[in-house]
Formats: structure tokens, sequence, C-alpha cells
């Protein structure tokens, strides 16, 4: 017997955070496996070893379940860099995100918007995942400690800001159509937007004082 088949075989009575655990576990593989059109709520209940109520209860919708999945991946291959230097950092993260959206996670990516087509709520949500949690947050501690060592205004730790490479890069694909965007362009976004935004930013006076 496989050991998909064995997991599936051994059914126990999960509750609660270990067995939401286990369905995205599940759920992750499948999606990695057969891709967005090839996930099922079937195949992930039988992979999970659970039943399909139990999914339908947190996911009401298989598309719900493939965001989630995707946000999992997404998150083990975001690595936060720590070289000492907010330019070098700044490449790693736009080089990472660039490695993983010409990936098969990006072709995941891109599937889950084809599917969602027609879905405001959904496509939003799926606008934020290509910026993704984990990728915010790591430009938030790369800006971070930039701003630690002098390297950065502290004003530059804006939702605005930390979003801005991401949302170039992203510009790539989606208006371009580049299915890998060439270093120097990454190098450009680094050195001719990130840097002197955070550099020097500063707030702008409040009219009401």
């Amino acid at each position: 017997m496989e050991p998909v088949e064995r997991r599936a075989a051994a059914v126990t009575r999960r509750r609660g955070a270990e067995l939401e655990e286990a369905i995205l576990t599940a759920a992750a593989e499948v999606l990695t496996e057969d891709g967005v059109a090839g996930l099922t709520m079937d195949k992930v209940a039988r992979r999970a070893g659970t039943n399909k109520n139990a999914l339908y209860r947190r996911w009401p919708h298989r598309l719900d379940l493939a965001v989630a999945a995707y946000r999992r991946l997404a998150a083990e291959r975001t690595a936060v860099p720590d070289t000492g230097s907010l330019r070098d950092d700044a490449l790693a993260l736009l080089r990472g995100a660039n490695s993983t959206w010409s990936s098969p996670l990006g072709e995941i990516l891109r599937g889950l918007f084809a599917a969602a087509d027609g879905a405001p709520e959904l496509l939003s949500e799926l606008r934020g995942e290509a910026g993704g949690s984990a990728i915010e947050a790591a430009w938030l501690t790369v800006i971070g400690r930039a701003v630690a060592r002098g390297e950065a205004e502290p004003e530059a730790l804006h939702p605005r800001v930390t979003s801005a490479p991401t949302a170039l890069l992203r510009n790539e694909y989606v208006v371009r159509g580049a299915p890998a965007v060439p270093d120097a362009v990454l190098t450009e976004i680094v050195d001719e937007v990130f840097l002197p935004l955070v550099r020097g930013r500063a707030l702008p006076a409040d009219p009401t004082s």
C-alpha cells in the first residue's frame, strides 16, 4: 500500500488545528501534483484521511481551499535575507519572488487567477496573495533592519512603500506577460525606484497643524 493510501486508511478523530493542518498539507500536495484544475474536495479528503464535510465546513468552495494551499506553499518558499545591506536584501527578495513566479508555483497562481475569473472577492484575495503575506512580512523585516542601521527613513515602514517592489515585479508578469523577469530589471526596480523611495521618503505635512 502506498504511503498516501495508508494515510487515507488510517482515519482518526482529529479535530481543530490538527485536522486543519492535515487538510492543508494534503491540499498542498494535490495542488502541486495535479494543478488547480485537478484539485478536488474528494482527492484532498481522501489524502487527508477525512470526509468532505470537514473540508466544506472550513472552505465552502474548492477554490477557497486551493488559495489556502497556495498560501502554504508560498510561505514555505519565502526566506528573509539578512546580508547587512538593504540593497542586497532587496535584490535577494525580488530574485526569490521572480524565481517563485516563474516556477510551477507561479503556474499554480496563474491557474488560480484563471479559475477565479468572475469571482471578485476571490480575485481580490488572489491579488493580495500575488504579493503574499509572507513576502510583505519579509519586506517589513528587511526595511525595519535598514531603519535600525540608518539606511532608510523610519517613514519607509509604510505598506505602500514595502509593497512597491513586489507590485512592480508583478506588473512585469501581468502587463508584459514575461515568463521570467531579467535580472537587469530587478536591479533597476531596486536602484531606480525602491532605494530612492526609502532613503528620501518624508511624510507630508499635516494640513491641520
